[in-house]
């Protein structure tokens, strides 16, 4: 089985190390997928810098007659939006923390420990994956008032950190590795938590940063949930609730608006470039079953 999967991996690098029109109209055709996906990012970098009265010009432009650096500062000015990114990363860092746990020993269980109905709970599991969102709203925030978590740091932090997804990745990689160095492990007298600390987790660094990141993004970006379970914005309000502050009877301050949301995606730009190389092995080892 191993050669057969040796041989392939050669072809794919013999492809990707060879020239040629093909190559060429690959690179071609990624590079313009990418442009595609920059250009609203250009575009909203660009709103962020032009005066007010030059956002909306037709035809549209990318630089304003003047660069105004200054909205950034206006935009903290605006609103309390030192308070919302510590209350976004406050958020982010304490669920991610809580997910990574919960995941990596539901992910343990489910991939190397035996007991009675753990394929059909597993399956049960996943299942929750495919109910939405919107459909859990009223019934969460039924419980938030019944723990009395309503405009609390826990209600925006437990309800979402114990879900299927991270279970269902870290598993993947479970079961990747080798069970003859469990069996090693069994035999020189450790427990099932000696070699979960000891032989799962350092093995399973790059899958445990790409949840990690997954987390972490979903944490920041969160905005439907926040807006139903927070009441008092300004003490305990993120960093997409506190886009929404831009938005008056007056109307919109979009460069305003704009020079925020691009300082709100810097957090999750910096986290992807940091975990870039985790990041890749960790989607091509997490895809694969194993035993």
């Amino acid at each position: 089985m191993t050669e057969p999967r040796t041989q392939a991996r050669r072809r794919a690098a013999d492809l990707l190390r060879g020239t040629g029109p093909r190559r060429v109209v690959s690179h071609l055709l990624l590079l313009a997928v990418a442009l595609l996906f920059i250009a609203p990012l250009l575009y909203a970098l660009g709103t962020s810098l032009k005066p007010q009265d030059e956002v909306f010009t037709a035809p549209p432009t990318l630089i304003g007659s003047e660069v105004r650096w200054n909205n950034y500062v206006e935009a903290f000015q605006f609103a309390p939006f030192a308070r919302y990114f510590f209350n976004s990363f406050l958020v982010a860092i304490l669920g991610t923390a809580v997910v990574v746990a919960a995941s990596s020993l539901s992910a343990y269980a489910f991939a190397r420990l035996r007991f009675p109905g753990r394929d059909k709970l597993f399956v049960l599991f996943l299942g929750t994956l495919i109910v939405p969102q919107e459909v859990l709203i009223v019934p969460m925030y039924w419980l938030m008032q019944v723990l009395g978590w309503v405009d609390s740091y826990q209600a925006l932090i437990l309800p979402f950190a114990f879900t299927a997804f991270g279970t269902f990745l870290l598993r993947q990689f479970f079961l990747t590795v080798p069970a003859e160095l469990v069996d090693s492990a069994r035999v020189d007298g450790a427990g099932p938590f000696d070699i979960f600390f000891r032989v799962m987790l350092p093995l399973s660094r790059p899958a445990l940063a790409v949840l990690a990141m997954f987390t972490f993004i979903a944490y920041w970006g969160s905005f439907l949930w926040p807006l139903i379970v927070i009441d008092n914005v300004n003490l305990r309000g993120t960093v997409p609730l506190g886009l929404t502050s831009f938005m008056s009877q007056q109307g919109t301050q979009w460069h305003l608006m704009m020079a925020a949301a691009v300082l709100a995606m810097l957090p999750s730009v910096l986290l992807v470039v940091l975990l870039q190389k985790n990041l890749v092995r960790g989607l091509l080892t997490t895809g694969f079953g194993g035993r």
